[in-house]
């Protein structure tokens, strides 16, 4: 039908079709739009007592045929290290690898037939034949593997422990390199458990009888429930036999399909509490569209030939998980995937972004002289323009002068922390692109988050600062709960937005942006240098339907087509609507909800609640906090035995708190405690005791900026702040009341004692 635009959902395009916009895989993680990726790395070290071959893949380019493979060499510094080489028939190992383990293996016939690829390899006691991905002389596969069905179930457990009492049904999903691993048959037809199958049920009542899970398990018949709680999902053949999947004829897709039809069907039973499977066994990653939301754990028993089968396979769990009611819950807090991998876990946070940049075209750390040439302006005469390659270069030599990128264009971290608080500075002729050029520095400063599920931790409290009178007095002056009501003057809404719609930035009409540059092709490559001659050309709409703008725009902010057509009619801006509707239209809804806020909080009033509404000192051994070792630090003085910090700024100030003889006691204050706000839940920093020189003991709530101006900080942020200080000010009773304060460090804090 010749469709103007089409939308597509999926990660993973075999096809490239030419863009308008696209959610790629950086912006859908730093919005937390999918699950937070953590690994497990299963990595065997030091085994370098027998020769190791694994075979990688075998090639035929211009009539060279030869095989890439993965074996133990000889390092220049006299030690061992596992890495790929390319090698031919022939080919002596022992010469290849400098070591005498080696001796007699040599690499015999290479094919590369697609579908029947092998190399084989010729031992002193006969020859092996690889496989891709097969490996000869490696340690037991079979102890690996156990080890790794061992973690995948205790990392399910622990998640299910916490997420159970939420009404939240925990998955696991484990890929095998062959079905009969699974399950096979005998000669009468009836099916057998194979290796992994009782591996599985062996170390599943072995974890059930352990002492952390007894709350799980209870009284339940653990020689049936062994049975019960795992299935597989594989391709069907016509006599309902399991077999490999391989989609390359029409008996293996029908095979398949039969899999796919049965585990689509069950999906929904799937995440029921009261269905007690919850392990699932598959040979492939399974069909597009079978991304169950509770898949927390992924364990890869099989190794992952492709980065795009990798992101296939990490992305059958992505989704963010649902609860009994089939409610979305977000949050890494709640949403995160566990990926249980046979390589190292920087290895697997490498493949997997190089696998994005390639799919992107992203380039991870790397700010280009020409990224900001295409960024749309309105020049003098009106028209939409954009920046060019002068302004952009400029600009890049601005951003290398104040040390957030090096010579090369790489981000460094002062960049990354002035992103993350909202305070890059740019020259006073960019402002009015500020948030363009903010959006492409922090693609280009992101990068996957991957955790090392190894480094999770638990931090305990200390009950010996918890029950100091020092934190005691401190939590009875910052414990009470409290609720707001709001009041506000209309008029003054009114004439807010009026005078910010009025003086937003001009609306740009449909463009169609052109490009020049150099082709060179030479023995490095072919290289594309960008010239001057960037040029945008505003394309005429001359049959455009107008949308109701007012009905529009009641439903993006709420407020009464009355008030909505006095802002419109004042501001002066109808004509930018006829020129250019949607974008008019989510300019204007971005103004009004945003002077909203400002009105919102200027008029807002908080009243304890009573003595009975607070957060009880007790939560601080009930409620379990989990972070990262590469997030977390050792303490004296907190109520915590590490400290969680989240940005540069965070881990400054607890190590100030640390060191300075005036701080008695802290706490980094847990999620569970916030402060309710028009905007949503706010949880402060820290709460502290201080004690001044003449003896006096001083309690604070502090939250940590990258600046401690009110000004510098984004809407929202501004917003919470600001309801913060009012919902402690109205805590305020008897003598020593807690202080709010917003800084950048506890220089600030103490220079404020004397005020």
């Amino acid at each position: 039908m010749n469709p103007l635009c089409t939308l597509r959902y999926s990660a993973t395009h075999v096809d490239k079709h030419h863009m308008v916009y696209r959610l790629d895989a950086v912006e859908a993680y730093e919005r937390k739009l999918v699950k937070q990726i953590e690994v497990a790395s299963a990595t065997v070290e030091d085994a370098h007592n027998k020769p190791y071959v694994r075979l990688v893949s075998t090639n035929n380019r211009r009539g060279a045929v030869n095989a890439r493979v993965e074996i133990d060499v000889t390092t220049s510094s006299g030690g061992v290290r596992r890495r790929e080489v390319i090698v031919q028939d022939g080919d002596d190992l022992e010469q290849t690898t400098r070591r005498a383990v080696y001796r007699g293996c040599r690499i015999g016939e290479i094919r590369v037939e697609k579908g029947n690829e092998f190399v084989e390899l010729r031992v002193p006691d006969g020859q092996q034949y690889l496989r891709p991905g097969q490996a000869w002389g490696d340690v037991d596969s079979n102890a690996v593997q156990r080890q790794m069905i061992r973690r995948t179930l205790r990392e399910h457990l622990d998640k299910e422990k916490r997420l159970r009492p939420l009404g939240i049904k925990v998955l696991s999903l484990f890929f095998v390199d062959a079905v009969d691993r699974y399950r096979s048959y005998d000669d009468a037809g009836n099916p057998v458990k194979g290796d992994y199958a009782l591996m599985f049920e062996e170390e599943y009542r072995r974890l059930a009888n352990h002492p952390d899970y007894h709350t799980l398990f209870g009284e339940v018949d653990l020689t049936a429930a062994a049975e019960e709680v795992h299935n597989g999902y594989f391709s069907i053949d016509r006599k309902g036999v399991w077999t490999d999947t391989a989609e390359n004829n029409q008996t293996n897709r029908e095979n398949a399909e039969r899999a796919y039809n049965l585990i689509m069907k069950e999906k929904e039973r799937l995440l029921s509490l009261d269905t007690s499977l919850k392990f699932i066994f598959s040979h492939s990653a399974l069909h597009e569209g079978w991304d169950n939301p509770n898949v927390f754990q992924i364990c890869a028993l099989r190794d992952i030939h492709t980065e795009r089968e990798r992101r296939q396979t990490i992305g059958r769990g992505l989704r963010l998980c649902v609860n009994q009611e089939g409610e979305r819950l977000r949050g890494f807090e709640t949403n995160t995937l566990t990926v249980v991998a046979r390589e190292s876990y920087e290895q697997f946070a490498e493949n997997l972004q190089r696998e994005i940049e390639e799919d992107t075209g992203i380039r991870f750390g790397i700010v280009d002289e020409h990224q900001f040439a295409t960024i749309p302006v309105v020049g003098q005469d009106g028209k939409t323009v954009a920046l060019g390659l002068q302004a952009s270069q400029t600009l890049y030599r601005y951003l290398q002068g104040l040390g957030y990128l090096d010579a090369q264009g790489r981000v460094q971290d002062s960049l990354r922390e002035a992103l993350r608080d909202d305070a890059v500075d740019l020259p006073e002729q960019f402002s009015t692109q500020r948030t363009d050029i903010l959006s492409l520095l922090r693609k280009a400063a992101g990068r996957l988050d991957v955790r090392n599920a190894d480094e999770r931790k638990a931090v305990r409290p200390r009950q010996a600062m918890l029950d100091s009178p020092e934190f005691r007095e401190l939590w009875d002056r910052i414990k009470h709960k409290t609720t707001y009501h709001v009041m506000f003057d209309n008029k003054a809404l009114v004439a807010k937005c009026v005078a910010g719609l009025r003086d937003a930035p001009a609306i740009p009409k449909t463009r169609l942006q052109w490009r020049k540059a150099d082709i060179a092709i030479g023995q490095a490559g072919v290289e594309a240098t960008e010239k001057v001659g960037a040029a945008t050309v505003t394309l005429e709409e001359p049959y455009i339907e107008l949308p109701d703008l007012l009905t529009e725009l009641q439903d993006r902010t709420q407020l009464t087509r009355r008030s909505l057509y006095r802002i419109l009619r004042e501001s002066t801006r109808l004509d930018d609507f006829k020129s250019n509707p949607q974008q008019f239209i989510t300019l204007a809804a971005q103004v009004i909800n945003r002077c909203k806020q400002q009105v919102v909080v200027d008029g807002i009033k908080y009243q304890r609640i009573g003595d009975d509404a607070y957060y009880a000192q007790e939560l601080f051994g009930q409620e379990e906090i989990i972070g990262y070792l590469k997030n977390m630090r050792d303490t004296a003085k907190s109520v915590y035995e590490k400290v969680l910090y989240e940005s540069d700024t965070e881990a400054r100030f607890a190590d100030e708190l640390e060191k300075n003889n005036a701080v008695k006691v802290y706490a980094k204050l847990p999620g569970w405690f916030t402060v309710p706000t028009p905007l949503g839940s706010y949880n402060p920093d820290w709460a502290m005791v201080i004690q001044s020189d003449e003896g006096e003991r001083l309690y604070f709530v502090v939250e940590t900026k990258g600046s401690a101006l009110l000004g510098d900080l984004r809407g929202v942020e501004k917003a919470k702040v600001e309801c913060g200080r009012a919902h402690f000010e109205a805590l305020e009773c008897g003598e020593a009341p807690a202080r709010y304060e917003v800084v950048s460090s506890l220089d600030q804090v103490l220079a404020g004692l004397e005020s």
